[in-house]
């Protein structure tokens, strides 16, 4: 009892301090509270300010904005990153090379393949070159169908994600490897490229919406169930990116080609105010305002009454999401059937007059395209072509947005480099130089080691160096070795013959260039008209209809005043004069659709080739012959 009494004694004393500690830390929680509501204020508020200053007063809202505003901070704060990443590892390329080879050998020495080419001896790259020979696609072959069929650890550890089909400009589409790891390294190099776009256009800081032009891949499976499709990814893979693009999700769940196209076009024309136009390469996006040009009456009837053509094959369920992001804009459809009927000519700036950049690739076969593009199209606003990639994994990245040259850094941790020189490409198996022994402006084959199990693989790519960035070289795409003509040894070059056809175009009065390819004699069979071996060429040109033969031989003149070794052949009469035939506008356009759909490649990566070499090709382009 006592003691009760006593710990109630004690209890009762101890109480008023507490009570006093407690009013204190309530008080400084309200002190702190009251200190903390007017910076979250200000912080809020500058944050709005932020958001508001950026949209330039564009008609959308807040919380779509914000959801852009912030995650374009984060991607900007990772692409910073990864430039840094890629500049210091120009600053020791050997260093890195080696590390980047040799990670890759240790890692595929208990293959099948590494178990017989003996990559457990491998120390170094000399090493590595005497026990494995320069490859070409015919080597891998066979072990990529194994492959496909389900087996493992035959050319890299388990087996790939995805395989993914090539471009197919050196002839027949090839099955590929994919692993995520190059995958990573291409999303590392598009990083670095959005850290080199907004330094040198600061304005695409700007929360305007993205146009992307973008053709839904052609998945398929093998017959082990692995993905087969192109080396490429939907722009709303993350549906964190969905606010950056004015298409929304629901447009890139088209199967069809050209119904995917054209609701990407209605939603982009919607938008006023867009800020990039993007595609994979210049030609999508070419044909893309070529088909803006045939139907911008039937764009325009969709805006002004808010809904997706009946007309458009789009299944039920995504017509419905799409006609709900849409509502009846008169007043936007009248100012573009204003600026249409006024014509073509810088139409993308007169359209979107906010429009900042166009980002797509414009080097190697895609130049027309995207010179065309300048010239007419999307006159006087800026292009950046961003990287050099291809099935193979990425190659280079373009640093310098703003040039006019289309220069990239080759990337040290993507892949293992080395370099033929020119001379010695005809060589099955001539010496290689590495990063640190090529010289500028020389030309040299590329060949690689990549992630995905090609080991001193020949790319078939010629390119220059042009200069180096810290050890590293910068190079400048020249062409492809397949797509050069050559009937007698006289071998002229893609590079060299879009050239000189560019000459011939200007002696050829009114005409304009739209696209062109060339077939060598031997390919015509009964169609060649003549024994003599000689060049075909088809020329898709606007503003003339028919030509003299002497206009027609224009280009034989062109190429013998650049082409030393031609004229003398032309001289000799071993080679026949070029034969140019002018086929009806938009049949290149056709005979785009028509290879894609006879090689199973997607739109996205498909370019060109200036040389055909397949006769179904060849019969296709001939049937589209007017003059």
């Amino acid at each position: 009892m006592a003691a009760v009494s006593s710990a109630a004694v004690v209890l009762i004393r101890l109480q008023p301090p507490r009570r006093r500690r407690l009013r204190c830390r309530g008080r400084n929680e309200m002190l702190l509270f009251a200190a903390f509501v007017p910076l979250a204020l200000w912080i809020l508020l500058l944050l709005w300010r932020d958001v508001c200053r950026k949209s330039q007063g564009h008609k959308r809202s807040f919380f779509s904005l914000l959801h852009q505003y912030m995650f374009q901070r984060y991607v900007s704060f990772l692409s910073l990153r990864q430039r840094r990443r890629l500049e210091d590892s120009t600053k020791n390329v050997q260093h890195l090379q080696d590390r980047t080879l040799l990670h890759r050998i240790h890692r595929d020495r208990s293959t099948e393949y590494g178990r017989l080419y003996r990559f457990s001896e491998v120390t170094d790259r000399l090493s590595f070159c005497s026990v494995h020979p320069l490859t070409q696609y015919d080597h891998y072959s066979d072990y990529i169908q194994r492959i496909s069929k389900g087996e493992e650890n035959i050319l890299i550890p388990g087996r790939p994600s995805a395989l993914t089909v090539t471009s197919g400009t050196s002839g027949a589409p090839a099955l590929l490897l994919c692993i995520q790891a190059a995958m990573n390294d291409l999303h590392q190099g598009f990083g670095a490229c959005f850290s080199a776009k907004i330094n040198a256009y600061p304005q695409t800081r700007n929360l305007q919406r993205t146009a992307m032009f973008f053709y839904p891949p052609v998945w398929r499976k093998s017959e082990s169930g692995i993905p087969i499709g192109p080396y490429s990814v939907s722009p709303v893979a993350s549906r964190h990116m969905s606010s950056s693009y004015s298409t929304p999700a629901a447009g890139y769940e088209i199967t069809s080609g050209a119904e995917a196209l054209y609701v990407h076009l209605l939603f982009a024309l919607k938008d006023r105010s867009l800020g990039i136009l993007e595609a994979s390469f210049a030609s999508v996006l070419y044909y893309t305002f070529a088909l803006l040009q045939h139907q911008w009456e039937q764009l325009v009837e969709d805006i002004r009454l808010g809904r997706v053509n009946p007309a458009l094959t789009v299944a039920d369920d995504i017509r419905l999401r799409l006609n709900a992001q849409l509502k009846p804009d008169p007043r936007r459809a009248y100012e573009l059937a204003v600026e249409f009927g006024s014509g073509f000519r810088g139409i993308a700036r007169r359209v979107w007059p906010h429009l900042n950049l166009v980002l797509v690739v414009d080097s190697g076969a895609n130049e027309l395209y995207g010179s065309n593009l300048q010239r007419f199209y999307c006159e006087g606003v800026p292009t950046y072509s961003p990287v050099y990639a291809a099935a193979e994994g990425l190659i280079g990245v373009n640093l310098w947005p703003e040039r006019s040259e289309r220069y990239y850094l080759l990337c040290p941790q993507s892949m293992f480099y080395e370099f033929i020189p020119v001379n010695l490409c005809e060589e099955e198996q001539p010496q290689t130089l590495f990063m640190e022994e090529v010289k500028e402006n020389e030309l040299y084959e590329l060949v690689v080691t990549n992630a995905s199990g090609l080991y001193r693989y020949r790319l078939g790519d010629i390119v220059k160096v042009v200069a180096f960035h810290n050890q590293c070289p910068v190079i400048e795409f020249q062409y492809r070795q397949s797509q050069t003509l050559n009937v007698r040894g006289e071998r002229i070059t893609e590079a060299a013959f879009h050239q000189t056809l560019l000459h011939a175009v200007k002696l050829w009065p009114g005409a304009v260039l739209h696209d062109y390819c060339c077939v060598e004699s031997g390919l015509l069979g009964s169609w060649c008209g003549g024994s003599d071996l000689h060049y075909e060429v088809f020329v898709e040109i606007e503003g003339v209809r028919n030509m003299s033969e002497d206009q027609r031989y224009k280009l034989d003149q062109c190429l013998q005043e650049d082409s030393a070794v031609y004229q003398s052949f032309r001289r000799k009469g071993s080679i026949g004069p070029v034969r140019v035939h002018i086929v009806a506008l938009g049949s290149f356009k056709e005979l785009t659709d028509f290879i894609v759909a006879h090689s199973g490649i997607s739109h996205n990566q498909f370019q060109m080739p200036r040389v055909l070499k397949k006769k179904e090709f060849l019969d296709f382009i001939q049937r589209k012959v007017i003059s």
